[in-house]
């Protein structure tokens, strides 16, 4: 199976002038040129197959506490943020079809489904009781959670990849050519608009916004992140995470994909070739910089240290003070990782294949690892007092608990 470097279906732009006119970025498919195809499908990673499942002795217990074919899932689309939302007791889905389904955290039952007509693509994003799902048409749809009515409809400038941020009064949008909208949330009426423009050549896909007090934070595609004011979207702070460097196109993409996450005032990032970074949320200093740990994947973090799927589908952990390398784990290399998760003595990752692995948080050996469907899991584990949550690519949304023998 081709792996992740599938993720690698590079937006190109500039094939005529009529395409750039009406987009900045198109994906590279195999009707472009085959030279091109290759050197946009992944390059020499693409030489290397995903790593066999070795066995080793486990050393945790997986428990299957409930499983449902809940829905279409993401169907053949890639690069969809389509995850799990929780809401009290429940959690939401929503699929490329159009279907809305809450089901209960505890047994998986459904509490109501709604099918829609929106191609659904990001979300939902949840706050209160109302959800907001994002569409590849540039709808923004606000959905009631207790009754699955729809509270408002509205449409933005281009597809939209990244996960609604709903907040009290507002809802943060990031869209695919490079705007960053907030919407009124009883209304969805524009409140803003940034705009930025888009290099010629990106990666398909786009990093969350992450809000810290009164300020979003953004990555772009150029290697820039930026603070924005979350009144008005006027810029803050703008720091380089990474400069473009290399002859081609391909060697100069530094996308910061990664949503972006931040602890102790310290906002922790990664670049697609830039390695990751840690900036001061106050003003944008660079803190420090690795740059044998590069990512479009994701990070996450505990109370002292990074988790980070690079772009080999190595998990390692760094220092979140120095950077410095701790471990690796590399037996996964090339399994099209999701983004790790780190809760309590474990760090757990997603596979193409629809296993979960359990890692140590100490070393990073392989504790344990379950099968959840035959299909590749994308969306990034949820844990939800202990239990983890996984919503695969065929819609099949599990709930699984781990348990020393």
């Amino acid at each position: 199976m081709m792996q992740k470097r599938q993720y690698f279906r590079l937006l190109f732009s500039g094939l005529t002038l009529s395409l750039l006119a009406s987009c900045t970025i198109l994906e590279a498919t195999n009707d472009i040129a085959s030279g091109v195809t290759d050197y946009f499908s992944g390059g020499e990673d693409n030489k290397e197959p995903p790593a066999p499942l070795v066995d080793y002795k486990p050393e945790l217990t997986i428990k299957e506490r409930w499983s449902e074919h809940a829905s279409e899932g993401e169907g053949d689309e890639s690069f969809l943020s389509l995850v799990i939302g929780a809401s009290d007791e429940n959690i939401l889905i929503a699929d490329i079809e159009g279907l809305i389904q809450v089901r209960k955290m505890n047994t998986g039952d459904l509490v109501w489904e709604k099918e829609t007509r929106y191609a659904f693509s990001a979300g939902p994003g949840i706050h209160g009781n109302t959800a907001i799902l994002a569409t590849s048409n540039a709808e923004i749809i606000a959905v009631n959670l207790t009754t699955g009515r729809r509270k408002w409809h509205t449409t933005v400038s281009s597809e939209v990849l990244a996960k609604p941020i709903v907040l009290d009064k507002s809802v943060i949008i990031r869209t695919s050519d490079g705007k960053v909208i907030a919407l009124d949330k009883w209304t969805g009426s524009q409140l803003w608009v940034f705009e930025k423009n888009v290099p010629a050549l990106s990666i398909r896909g786009t990093g969350t916004p992450l809000v810290i007090n009164d300020n979003i934070i953004a990555g772009y595609a150029n290697g820039k992140l930026l603070e924005l004011r979350l009144s008005d979207g006027k810029t803050g702070w703008e720091t380089s995470i990474d400069i473009p460097r290399g002859r081609s196109e391909v060697e100069r993409l530094v996308d910061l994909d990664v949503d972006p996450i931040v602890a102790d005032g310290v906002i922790f990032i990664s670049s697609y070739q830039g390695g990751t970074s840690a900036v001061i949320a106050m003003d944008g200093d660079v803190l420090w910089r690795n740059e044998d740990v590069s990512s479009n994947t994701g990070i996450s973090h505990d109370w002292r240290y990074l988790y980070v799927s690079d772009t080999k589908d190595q998990v390692w952990q760094l220092d979140q003070r120095t950077g410095a390398s701790l471990w690796k784990q590399d037996a996964l290399k090339h399994r099209t990782l999701t983004a790790p998760v780190a809760y309590e003595d474990y760090v757990i990752v997603g596979d193409y294949e629809g296993y979960i692995h359990w890692l140590s948080v100490n070393d990073g050996r392989q504790l344990a690892r379950i099968r959840v469907s035959d299909s590749p899991i994308e969306s990034k584990p949820v844990v939800i007092d202990k239990v983890v949550y996984v919503y695969a690519k065929d819609g099949t949304l599990a709930a699984l608990e781990a348990k020393l023998f």
